[in-house]
């Protein structure tokens, strides 16, 4: 049996190589039939002309240049039947080579799904590659070959609107949901009909932008680098991404569009990195503006030189590879081979074969429309939930309540709900697909209950006319939830916000809500951390939604009627005020650390503020409770080749069923270089029923111990360490000390 289970894998292997061959040698054939020109334009995308994820640039020539030949690539083209369209214009080119259709499918097409850092929240692996596998399953059905995600980048500062398209702060569990979503997309392989090529990016260090400012420059060291910001694209190009993304900062001064050594050095030399490098939107002609290039050929020289394949709407290639080659300043095998890249994926898509075999109108109008896409939004949607505060046991709600007033600006919203970055299909009414906070807990609710609405204010603004109704309302009450938060639209690309309060009046509405003495639910619509310190200290009950997108309203009232018991943990350090950012849990130590957060002096502190946080990362509440108790290590001594295995006791003691995410934080006591406080290592997703206890074991081995030295070497160093188990960064419930030793 051994041997025929052998034999099986060897020739599965042979016949996996041979086809990859098959596909180079027809990758090299079409090469040499095609001219400099036909080659540069597989490297030119352009975007469609019904919808923009960036500044257009008019092409009156734009489908001839496809029927020439001359566009490799387009995106923001969407429905079968404009891929289709635009590739019948590409099959008229001299070699019939077909495009490819590249759409920012960020959080669901159709069916949207919470924004990424919402889905973070959750903590769950599974659950997140799910939503991406929906997501690819009705985008391939509409003729989209390829997602711009998911997007990997380390946030530690939530005045970068970015960071809701993100998993949060942590290295770690962003490397884990990296692999997830691009597992989600790409499915089982690459040319399955429900699949899609991910595009990982923004390589690299975008998160870190100076003053949280889009598109701002980057200045850090290599170990930093390497520790922290470039271990989640790894992971993604371990899941078998088929595509990166660059960025538009530069890094120590070298954008990153033409950054030699992000692109050749480490993605495509050290990583071995088989797929193919775009540009962001216009990003090789922006390193004009830069100040890096005098021009778009010398920028299209700079990036083409660092690995950059594929030019996203700046027509620098397009209009100056041919010249450079013919100048000597380009080598046609840089050229070649950013082509076969790029080929080898339409070959693997198998777009050869068949050019239109993801623009099929019937498939599409079956996965557009399968319910179970919406059971899986919803469920992912639940789990993003995080419950900040509960004092009383104000939630979970009854849904018996006689009246229920639903008050603020967010609760008879349809399409904010999707948060950005969201699909728009033309075909869609909104307000009929997605489920607004109100009517979900019309869904919710029996029927003796009365459920009561004000507006009360604006998003922004400083108009309080709508107090009054509001306040009337909530006296008629038995409870208030109150709906607030940002807009939709203020975070994402290019929403920065210097001011991360509450907007508008919004928190003094809270006020008056709570001074009717009414017992007070608030939820807060975001898509990033927000500052709203009366409503934390003064309400009793605060539930933090994010943007959870088309079955939004399904899931909140699951959540607050205790049909679904919260389990979302913070991705993010949720910050007192704007002045502690940017703001992390795994920062380095001092030499003058505080005794204790209120600690002043000649210590690192602020006067006027706490250096802790509002809320930690890992932070979330529960309807029940858990307990953690007998902690134990198989040996408090360890070798680098060895490995030591933990186990404790988890308990549900509490009055429901319920999801813990468990937490295993080390702290490496001291090092040839300066290590962090603590350090997320691993962590697991428990459900548990009422009064069930459950052994939950990890395996602490030495890449858990390792980090970059100062000659980034990667690896453990013998010493002491700093084992805790816990709920978040901030509550560790078991602790114990072990030692590697050579």
């Amino acid at each position: 049996m051994k041997r025929i289970t052998t034999m099986t894998l060897l020739m599965v292997s042979l016949f996996a190589t041979a086809q990859q061959e098959t596909i180079d040698q027809k990758v090299n054939t079409l090469l040499k039939k095609m001219t400099i020109e036909e080659k540069i334009g597989q490297l030119n995308q352009y975007t469609g002309d019904n919808s923009a994820t960036g500044p257009i640039t008019i092409n009156p020539n734009k489908q001839a240049e496809i029927k020439g030949g001359l566009v490799g690539s387009m995106l923001n083209v969407i429905g079968t039947t404009y891929t289709r369209k635009y590739q019948e214009l590409a099959m008229q080119s001299r070699l019939k080579i077909p495009m490819l259709f590249g759409q920012d499918v960020i959080h669901g097409y159709k069916t949207t799904f919470p924004i990424p850092l919402a889905e973070a929240a959750s903590w769950d692996l599974q659950a997140i590659e799910l939503a991406a596998r929906v997501a690819a399953t009705e985008a391939s059905a509409s003729g989209i070959h390829w997602t711009f995600a998911p997007m990997v980048d380390i946030g530690r500062d939530p005045r970068w609107g970015r960071v809701m398209e993100g998993a949060g702060e942590d290295t770690y569990l962003g490397s884990k949901i990296a692999y997830a979503r691009v597992k989600g997309f790409q499915g089982s392989k690459l040319g399955d009909l429900n699949s899609v090529m991910a595009c990982v990016k923004h390589f690299a260090a975008y998160g870190a932008a100076t003053g949280g400012r889009d598109y701002n420059s980057v200045d850090m060291s290599e170990r930093m680098l390497f520790e922290t910001y470039l271990p989640p694209f790894k992971a993604a190009l371990d899941a078998g991404a088929a595509t990166f993304m660059n960025s538009f900062n530069d890094l120590n001064g070298i954008p990153a569009t033409g950054n030699v050594y992000l692109q050749r050095d480490i993605l495509k030399g050290k990583w071995n990195f088989q797929g193919f490098v775009v540009s962001d939107w216009g990003s090789i002609g922006e390193m004009v503006a830069h100040g890096y290039a005098k021009d778009n050929k010398q920028a299209a020289l700079a990036a083409i030189t660092a690995g950059s394949d594929m030019d996203m709407e700046s027509n620098a290639y397009r209009y100056n590879l041919a010249d450079l080659v013919k100048e000597n300043k380009v080598s046609i095998d840089l050229i070649d081979d950013a082509v076969r890249r790029i080929l080898r994926k339409k070959f693997e898509l198998g777009l050869f074969d068949d050019p239109y075999r993801y623009s099929d109108a019937k498939r599409a109008e079956k996965a557009l429309n399968d319910p179970e896409n919406r059971v899986a939004a919803r469920e992912m949607a639940k789990k993003s939930i995080v419950l900040l505060k509960n004092e009383n046991e104000t939630l979970p709600l009854s849904k018996n309540l006689k009246t229920i007033a639903f008050i603020g600006p967010m609760v008879k919203e349809y399409k904010a709900n999707m948060g950005f970055w969201a699909v728009e299909l033309p075909e869609v009414d909104y307000n009929k697909w997605i489920v607004s906070q109100w009517d979900g807990f019309q869904n919710k609710v029996g029927k003796n209950t009365k459920l009561l609405y004000a507006k009360g204010c604006e998003v922004e603004g400083d108009n309080k006319s709508g107090f009054a109704e509001a306040v009337a309302i909530a006296q008629q009450a038995d409870v208030v939830v109150l709906s607030i938060g940002e807009r939709h639209d203020m975070s994402g690309e290019a929403k920065s916000r210097s001011d991360l309060h509450l907007p508008g009046v919004q928190e003094d509405l809270v006020k008056a809500i709570a001074a009717t003495g009414k017992p007070v639910v608030v939820l807060i619509n975001a898509g990033r951390p927000l500052i709203f310190n009366w409503t934390a200290d003064n309400v009793p009950a605060v539930v933090y939604t994010w943007w959870l997108g088309t079955e939004a309203g399904n899931a909140i009232a699951d959540v607050l009627f205790g049909d679904y018991n919260p389990s979302g943990k913070l991705p993010m350090t949720f910050p007192r005020e704007v002045g502690q950012v940017p703001i992390y849990y795994n920062h380095f130590s001092t030499g003058r650390p505080p005794a204790d957060e209120n600690a002043k002096g000649y210590v690192s502190s602020y006067i006027d503020l706490k250096n802790s946080p509002k809320f930690p990362f890992g932070y979330g509440l529960s309807y029940t409770k858990f307990n953690y108790s007998g902690l134990k290590l198989s040996s408090v001594k360890m070798k680098r080749d060895e490995a030591i295995k933990v186990s404790f006791q988890l308990s549900n003691v509490g009055k429901v069923a319920g999801e813990e995410v468990v937490q295993l934080y080390l702290k490496d006591k001291f090092g040839s270089v300066v290590r962090p406080v603590l350090e997320l290592k691993d962590f697991q997703k428990v459900k548990l029923n009422v009064g069930e206890s459950k052994t939950i074991e990890f395996t602490i081995d030495k890449e858990k111990l390792s980090f970059y030295n100062n000659k980034l070497e990667w690896g453990p160093e013998a010493g002491d360490f700093e084992l805790m188990i816990g709920t978040s960064s901030a509550d560790s419930k078991l602790k114990s000390d072990f030692e590697l030793v050579d």
